[in-house]
């Protein structure tokens, strides 16, 4: 199974749909768009997931979900590449864009991003960093993941003013 997580108005051939409020259908062509909301405990098994497309969507995941036996709060950051690796299959791949919140305003732009990402937050989910081996397992991080490809580009909207950074990381979960 192949997800398209927050796929809005992009359907992509082969995935399912995923979004916490999906258009009609026939904005992008799905035969089905499923309502998630990926803040909560995802509704898929452990090791069931080939394949994630998580583009503009990561940066929206709130801070609301107790996890642990302390129910200790974690960040959405932290939440989402949790459960991303804990659906994924051994050697999965997930593609997350996101906007850089170190660079540019497309972060800070949007009223409804609530989880910052830089190039450096992927330090912390990378298995074998120095990030994720000291700190992992104090800030409640379970996800492992291969980082096949970091990159950022940067794109001007209509108002030069106003430039966007993205981020794109493809990733292999580590199990």
């Amino acid at each position: 199974m192949r997800l398209n997580l927050g796929a809005a108005d992009r359907h992509l051939e082969g995935f399912w749909c995923i979004d916490i409020a999906p258009p009609p259908c026939d904005m992008c062509g799905a035969q089905e768009v499923r309502r998630v909301d990926l803040s909560e405990r995802w509704p898929w098994r452990d090791s069931s997931i080939a394949e994630v497309m998580a583009l503009d969507v990561c940066e929206h995941v709130r801070n609301n979900t107790l996890v642990g036996l302390n129910e200790n709060r974690v960040s959405g950051r932290i939440h989402f590449m949790n459960e991303l690796h804990r659906v994924l299959i051994p050697g999965g791949r997930a593609t997350i864009e996101t906007p850089n919140a170190a660079r540019g305003v497309g972060f800070f732009q949007d009223p409804t991003h609530c989880s910052p990402y830089c190039l450096s937050t992927f330090k912390y989910f990378e298995h074998g960093a120095f990030a994720h081996q000291r700190l992992s397992k104090a800030y409640g991080i379970t996800a492992a993941f291969k980082v096949i490809s970091l990159t950022e580009s940067r794109s001007n909207g209509e108002d030069p003013r106003e430039e966007v950074w993205k981020i794109r990381a493809i990733l292999e979960a580590v199990k």
